[in-house]
């Protein structure tokens, strides 16, 4: 989309004056068509990216909505390109500008659900290897997002490693105590069915049914012999 000049300069150069951030445009531009390439469509008034270059962002932000409709088919995306494009994020050296913080976000949820529904489209083809690694990369954008950790454990089952698949809970459950203090949902620990309940002291562990609760023990005295009676009730 074209910008103004001004516009432009004030966005990439927000902490100076408005002639200096003009002047740094300048010079960038100077620099940029010096490389003896067309990267920018340039008048007295717009900047825009020349027309035939592809920009990266916009590409991967492509694939990425066409994962998350899952009334099309994403066989031609499901491939390690678009894992490694959707395991990065947006400008990540740019964080003091507000509206590229912006950006990041909106771009760090949509390449995280992604993630997710290639983990889910892969396992459903039987590619667990590939499943796996997009877990992975799920699970290390974002540690706490039970959720990432959800899709992968499907993926470790699907291919019939337990064992990786209740480390893989393990892991989202010190994760989710040291950080948050809670622990993971029912619902994940449902996934692992080798799981024990948990115990009733962890964080987060429902308390027992009335009808489950062992009575209270009852200590009673006979007032004549001060020998002590135990029962459960009182008797």
């Amino acid at each position: 989309m074209p910008r103004t000049r001004t516009y432009v300069a004030g966005m990439l150069w927000p902490d100076v004056t408005a002639s200096r951030a003009n002047a740094n445009l300048r010079s960038s531009l100077w620099r940029a068509t010096r490389t003896g390439h067309q990267v920018i469509d340039a008048s007295s008034q717009e900047l825009a990216i020349a027309k035939h270059i592809d920009v990266d962002i916009h590409a991967a932000a492509t694939r990425a909505h066409r994962l998350l409709d899952m009334s099309r088919p994403c066989d031609d995306i499901l491939t390690t390109q678009t894992r490694a494009d959707l395991s990065s994020d947006l400008l990540p050296e740019w964080s003091e500008n507000e509206w590229v913080l912006i950006e990041q976000e909106q771009y760090h949820e949509l390449r995280l659900y992604a993630l997710e529904a290639m983990t889910e489209r892969l396992t459903a083809a039987g590619r667990h290897g590939e499943a796996v690694a997009a877990g992975l990369a799920a699970v290390r954008a974002e540690p706490l997002r039970e959720s990432a950790h959800r899709v992968l454990i499907t993926a470790h089952l699907a291919a019939g490693n337990r064992g990786a698949a209740l480390r893989q809970f393990e892991q989202c459950r010190r994760v989710l105590l040291d950080e948050l203090g809670l622990e993971p949902s029912q619902a994940l620990r449902s996934l692992v069915p080798s799981l024990p309940p948990p115990h009733p002291s962890d964080p987060g562990a429902a308390a027992p049914p009335a009808a489950a609760r062992k009575p209270p023990r009852v200590v009673m005295r006979r007032p004549a012999s001060d020998v002590l009676v135990e029962g459960a009730g009182g008797r």
